[in-house]
């Protein structure tokens, strides 16, 4: 019994101390370069008056080398890159500082960047053409950049440690963020960087999206995306889609999608809502759930899910286990066409683009790498004119273009380290 209770406390002792150095080597600050950008100080804001004029343009946000590559939706010729952490040096500084944020940036680097720091997520141009805001994870950080100077007008930490996906209000005006640690959403006064408004959310909130006329939001969170098995889903917390007033951020509507889809007769092992495309009439969402190579779609009016699109899954991809997924993605990417007519699917684990009818649910792939695992689609923007829509292929670095009348590729622009939002906007650019 006595030898027992030695192997016993042996054992312990052995697992605190590989926890120690794991979490010792969490926190340490990684060996990094990142890109460099020569700024000119005479290229200042100030100097940029209405007489130069707005100029229509696509922004990729590359969150591994904290890149913004804004490029022409004409002719997919790059007109510049810019730096989202000028900042750099002070904020690893800063978080290097102190333990938990430390921590914390190695969680965020090893398990939700891939190996990777996350350093811009989602980005939207102000209405004057000056500046782009950001959300920078790593940082858990808001920042309005100079688009000519590459200097950081403004800097809004948000409430936990991490800063998520984003959404603009149709006058400009609002920048909403999800503070993925926090269960909190920001609602960011864009002149002043100011907080001034939010909502609770579940457990790791993710995406927003406002309606065509700016007075609601729809908002999932997704749950601790770390955790695969379905046998522990009770560890990843509230799942919720939810429909908030914009004016006021009070809650409309807090659904649980797993009853939804139970209710439809779809058995499905998680209810997490990933991306979503909204009809501009608000009647249908077209929802990603975690897991799930496909999607499903949800009456908005009649709180319930009507469809569902099982999308093909390559044969080298039959036995991927879900622990494989990446960050429980299935396929985590979808856009509607300007006509509400057409949906593209980013097939992220699967590897190709899906251009769908919306009426029949008919498709067509686009398979874009022999290896499934190489490409990894990761979202998809309708164009402004909504007849092409942008797809950020991450694996590749490369955002391609597709035609949503031919169902083809039209374009491939190379952009930066793990590609991941895509907007349109407007810069006034020197």
């Amino acid at each position: 019994m006595k030898i027992m209770k030695k192997i016993i406390l042996s054992l312990v002792f052995i697992g605190i101390g590989f926890v120690a150095v794991y979490v010792y080597k969490l926190g340490q600050r990684p060996e990094r370069t990142y890109p460099s950008f020569a700024l000119s100080p005479e290229k200042n804001a100030a100097t940029v008056d209405d007489s130069i004029p707005l100029l229509d343009v696509v922004v990729a946000g590359n969150n591994w080398d904290g890149v913004i590559t804004i490029f022409d939706p004409n002719t997919f010729q790059i007109i510049k890159k810019i730096s989202a952490i000028p900042d750099r040096e002070e904020r690893f500084e800063e978080i290097y500082s102190g333990l938990k944020r430390s921590i914390s940036a190695g969680f965020i680097r090893e398990f939700i960047g891939e190996g990777n720091d996350q350093l811009v997520d989602d980005m939207f141009t102000s209405n004057d053409g000056r500046y782009i805001y950001a959300s920078r994870p790593s940082f858990a950080d808001v920042v309005a950049i100079d688009v000519n100077s590459g200097e950081i007008a403004w800097r809004t930490p948000v409430e936990g440690l991490r800063a998520d996906h984003s959404a603009i209000s149709p006058d400009g005006k609002t920048f909403l963020v999800s503070a993925s640690t926090a269960k909190k959403v920001h609602a960011i006064d864009v002149t002043t960087g100011k907080i001034i408004g939010g909502f609770e959310s579940g457990d790791q909130p993710h995406e927003n999206t406002y309606s065509e006329d700016g007075k609601r939001i729809y908002h999932a969170s997704i749950g601790k995306v770390f955790i695969a098995s379905p046998t522990l889903d009770f560890l990843k917390g509230d799942r919720w889609f939810q429909i908030v007033d914009a004016e006021t951020y009070e809650l409309i509507r807090r659904v649980d999608m797993k009853e939804k889809l139970e209710e439809a007769g779809f058995d499905w092992i998680d209810r997490a809502v990933r991306p979503m495309a909204i009809t501009k009439d608000e009647k249908f969402a077209y929802l990603q759930i975690s897991l799930f190579h496909g999607f499903f779609e949800y009456d908005i009016v009649n709180d319930k899910i009507t469809r569902k699109l099982d999308l093909p899954i390559p044969e080298a991809n039959k036995d991927m286990a879900l622990g494989d997924h990446v960050l429980n993605s299935g396929h985590h990417g979808i856009a509607l066409s300007g006509d509400d007519q057409t949906i593209c699917v980013a097939g992220t684990m699967d590897g190709y683009i899906a251009i769908v009818d919306r009426a029949t649910f008919e498709y067509k792939t686009i398979q874009l790498s022999d290896n499934p695992k190489e490409a990894k689609p990761y979202w998809a923007t309708s164009s402004k004119d909504g007849t092409k829509a942008y797809v950020s292929i991450s694996g590749l670095d490369k955002v391609s273009v597709v035609d949503y009348a031919t169902g083809k590729i039209i374009a491939e622009v190379p952009v930066g380290n793990h590609p991941q939002r895509v907007r349109n906007g407007q810069l006034r650019l020197k």
